[in-house]
C-alpha cells in the first residue's frame, strides 16, 4: 500500500471510530476522545484512530502534560504495585519500579532499520523489507493493548519553536512511559499547541504486547517474553516497537527518534543528530565555550557532563548529556540543541565522587528502575556509598544476600534537567548554544593517547568514525567487555547506512562560510602493566579539557607538538598542579606506540571495507596519510 493510500485508509477509519460505526462502546468512547482531542488536525487525528482501530485500546487518553495528569498515573501505578513511592522526606516525588528480568536493556538484536533498500540501511543495521516489516508488526499489534489505556503522548525534541526542534506523537500502552516522556521531553497541551493544525510529527507507536483480557490480573511489568521489535522506517518518520517496556526500547523520543531518525533527516536537510553531551566550560577569567562529546553508552558521559571541575575558578554547566541535534547558523557556527529535557542515567558507580551532580539530580522528582529499595524507603546502588545498607530489598524484589548485586548494572534514573545543579541558562535556548570543539571518547586499555587533536576536519571524521570501546551493560548481549567498533559513538543509533553517514559528516565540513570547531579524541581509560587506570579521571579530566579549550583559542596554539596522529599536548602543556603524577607517567599517557598504532590502523581500514563505495574516499586518504607519517617517525 503506498504512503498516500495509506493515509487515506486512516482517514476513513478516523470517520468510522468519530461517527460511532465501530461496534462496541470503547470504539465510541475512543472516536469521540479523538475527534474532541485531535480533530483540528486531521493527519493526527487519522494517525491515532488508525493505530487504536488496530491495537484496540479500551480507551484513549491524551495527554496534556500536567502536573495533575504525571500524579494521576504515578499513584495508579502504586495502588497495582506497579510502582513504589520512596520515602517523601528522604526522595520527595520520586518512585522505583522493578523490571521483567527479561527486560533491562536495550535489544540491539531486535532493532532494525527498514530504509527502502538494504543497501541504504547498511551493514551495521538489521533490515527488512518495510511493508514486510509492517505486516508483521501490525500482525503482533493486532489487538495488543486490548484491556489497556492507550496515551497519546504529543511532545517537542528541542525547544518548543526552536530552529532545530521537532515534534512527535508517541503512542503507548504503558503508564510509565507516558510519565517518563513528561521528564524527558516537553510533552503534552504545549508540544500540540505548537503543532497546531498541519504541522509536521513523527509518528511512534509503543506496545508492551501484554493485552489484558476480561477478568485477567496484571502483572507488575508488563511485556512480551516471545517477541520484541523496534522498527524504523526513516522515509516515513514512523517508529514501532512492541514487547517492551524498557526505556531505550519505549522511550521513542529518545534513541529512536532523537538518533535513528534523526539522523536520516540531517542528512536530508543539512545538521547533524549525534549521541552527544553538550557542556559549557567557563575559565577563571569569564571567557566561556561549549563543547559537544560522543562516548558509547555508559563510557562516562554523563559524569562528564556533569563533571565538578578539580581546577579552582573552572566552572562546568550542563546543556544535556546524551544527545545534540546541531546546525549551521546563518553565521556559520555551529550551534548545538539538546533535544531531550530530562536525564535517563545509569545508576551504578554514581556517587559523590563520581558525580555528584547528577547524585543531587536524583534528590527529588526521579523515577527509578531496577535499583535496591532501603529498609528506610530510600534507594541505593554500587557505587552510592562504601557501605553496603543491610535489610535492602534488591532489584529482583528479593531480599539482598550482601554478595549478589543490589541494582542491575544496568538500573536507571529519570529525572528532569531543571533537577541539575550546574545546568546551563541557555539549555532551553531556542537558538541552541554555539559548539568550539568536539571530543570524541571510548574506553580503550591501550592505544589511543589520554588527548589528541585533529590535524584537519576530515581528520576530526576520521577520528570520530574509528572510534572504538570495550561494549557495556548499556545493551544486551554476552559479548560486554569486548572491545568494539562503535563509529561516532553511534554504532546501534545509525538510522541509515553509515557509510553514507561518513560522508555527510565530510560534505558538512564543506559547507560555504562555516567555523568549523576543532575535533578531539580523549581516553580516560589508558590502562598500566597490573590493568589499573593510570589516569584519575573524574574532576580531574578538567586538566585536559583546559588544555583543549586553550587549543581553541589562539593563545593555545603553542601548547601542542605535531605527531604522525594529530597535535597533542607535552606533560608540560597539562595543568598538573595539585596532582600527584609525574610526568613520566604523563608522557605513557600521551605516548604514540608505532606497532599498536599500526595495527589500529589496519583493523580501521577493515572496517571501513564493510561499507564499499560508501564510505568516503577522504577517509582512506586520512588512513594513508597516517601510515606514510607514522613509518616516517623516528
Amino acid at each position: 500500500m503506498s504512503l498516500l493510500s495509506a493515509r487515506s485508509a486512516a482517514r476513513r477509519a478516523v470517520a468510522r471510530v468519530a461517527l460511532g460505526v465501530e461496534a462496541s462502546k470503547r470504539g465510541k468512547s475512543s472516536g469521540q476522545v479523538i475527534k474532541e482531542k485531535l480533530g483540528h488536525h486531521s493527519e493526527l487525528a487519522a494517525y491515532v484512530a488508525e493505530y487504536a482501530a488496530l491495537l484496540k485500546p479500551a480507551n484513549v487518553v491524551v495527554c496534556d502534560g500536567s502536573k495533575a495528569e504525571f500524579d494521576g498515573i504515578m499513584n495508579s501505578m502504586v495502588k497495582n504495585g506497579a510502582a513504589i513511592k520512596l520515602n517523601e522526606k528522604l526522595r520527595p516525588n520520586s518512585y522505583l519500579m522493578r523490571s521483567d528480568p527479561s527486560d533491562v536493556a536495550r535489544s540491539e538484536d531486535k532493532t532494525w532499520v527498514n530504509t527502502r533498500t538494504k543497501e541504504e540501511s547498511g551493514p551495521t543495521n538489521n533490515w527488512r523489507a518495510p511493508e514486510e516489516q509492517k505486516a508483521m508488526n501490525h500482525r503482533l499489534f493486532n489487538g495488543a493493548m486490548e484491556g489497556r489505556t492507550m496515551y497519546v503522548v504529543p511532545f517537542s525534541m528541542g525547544p518548543l519553536g526552536g530552529a532545530i526542534s521537532k515534534l512527535g506523537v508517541e503512542l503507548t500502552d504503558s503508564p510509565l512511559v507516558a510519565a517518563s516522556m513528561r521528564i524527558m521531553t516537553r510533552m503534552g497541551k504545549p508540544a500540540l499547541d505548537v503543532l497546531g493544525s498541519n504541522g509536521a510529527f513523527v509518528r511512534a507507536v509503543h506496545s508492551v504486547g501484554a493485552p489484558l483480557k476480561a477478568g485477567q490480573q496484571d502483572v507488575t511489568w508488563p511485556c512480551n517474553h516471545n517477541d520484541k521489535f523496534i522498527t524504523h522506517f526513516p522515509e516515513e518518520n514512523l517508529i514501532e516497537s512492541y514487547g517492551s517496556g524498557y526505556g531505550g526500547n519505549a522511550l521513542l523520543g529518545k534513541k529512536s527518534y532523537a538518533l535513528r531518525i534523526a539522523s536520516f533527516m540531517g542528512q536530508k536537510e543539512g545538521w547533524f543528530a549525534e549521541h552527544m553531551l553538550i557542556l559549557g566550560l567557563t575559565s577563571p577569567q569569564g571567557v566561556k565555550k561549549y563543547f559537544a562529546a560522543a562516548f558509547p553508552s555508559a563510557c562516562g558521559k554523563t559524569n562528564l557532563a556533569m563533571m565538578l571541575p578539580s581546577l579552582p575558578g573552572w566552572k562546568l554547566e550542563c546543556v544535556g548529556d546524551d544527545i545534540a541535534w546541531m546546525r549551521f547558523d546563518a553565521e556559520g557556527r555551529l550551534r548545538a540543541v539538546n533535544p531531550e529535557f530530562g536525564y535517563f542515567g545509569v545508576a551504578p558507580g554514581t556517587g559523590a565522587k563520581t558525580n555528584p551532580n547528577a547524585l543531587a539530580s536524583c534528590s527529588r522528582d526521579a523515577l527509578f528502575t531496577n535499583v535496591a529499595l532501603t529498609r528506610e524507603g530510600d534507594v541505593w546502588w554500587e557505587g552510592l556509598s562504601k557501605e553496603r545498607p543491610t535489610g535492602m530489598i534488591n532489584w529482583l524484589g528479593k531480599n539482598d544476600d550482601g554478595k549478589s548485586p543490589a541494582a542491575h548494572p544496568n538500573s536507571r534514573f529519570t529525572v528532569p534537567a531543571i533537577n541539575c545543579p550546574v545546568l546551563d541558562p541557555l539549555y532551553d535556548s531556542p537558538d541552541g548554544v554555539p559548539i568550539d570543539g568536539i571530543i570524541f571518547g571510548g574506553r580503550r586499555p591501550t592505544t589511543i593517547p589520554l588527548v589528541n587533536q585533529s590535524l584537519s576536519w576530515d581528520h576530526g571524521v576520521f577520528m570520530g568514525s574509528s572510534i572504538a570501546s570495550q561494549k557495556t551493560a548499556a545493551a544486551t548481549g554476552s559479548d560486554i567487555g569486548q572491545v568494539r567498533r562503535d563509529p561516532f559513538a553511534m554504532l546501534p543509533f545509525f538510522g541509515y547506512n553509515a557509510g553514507d553517514y561518513f560522508a555527510h559528516w565530510v560534505k558538512m565540513g564543506k559547507t560555504r562560510g562555516a567555523k568549523l570547531p576543532k575535533i578531539f579524541t580523549v581516553n580516560w581509560f589508558r590502562e598500566d602493566a597490573q590493568g589499573k587506570f593510570i589516569w584519575p579521571g573524574f574532576g580531574d579530566n578538567a586538566r585536559v579539557l583546559k588544555w583543549i579549550f586553550d587549543r581553541c583559542d589562539a593563545k593555545g596554539l603553542e601548547k601542542a607538538v605535531e605527531t604522525p596522529i594529530g597535535y597533542m599536548p607535552r606533560a608540560s602543556d597539562l595543568d598538573l598542579s595539585g596532582l600527584n603524577m609525574s610526568s613520566a607517567v604523563v608522557n605513557d599517557l600521551l605516548a604514540v606506540n608505532k606497532a599498536e598504532w599500526a595495527a589500529e590502523l589496519e583493523s580501521v581500514d577493515r572496517y571501513y571495507d564493510q561499507f564499499g563505495s560508501h564510505c568516503p574516499a577522504e577517509l582512506h586518504s586520512v588512513v594513508a596519510n597516517i601510515k606514510k607519517r607514522l613509518a616516517a617517525s623516528k
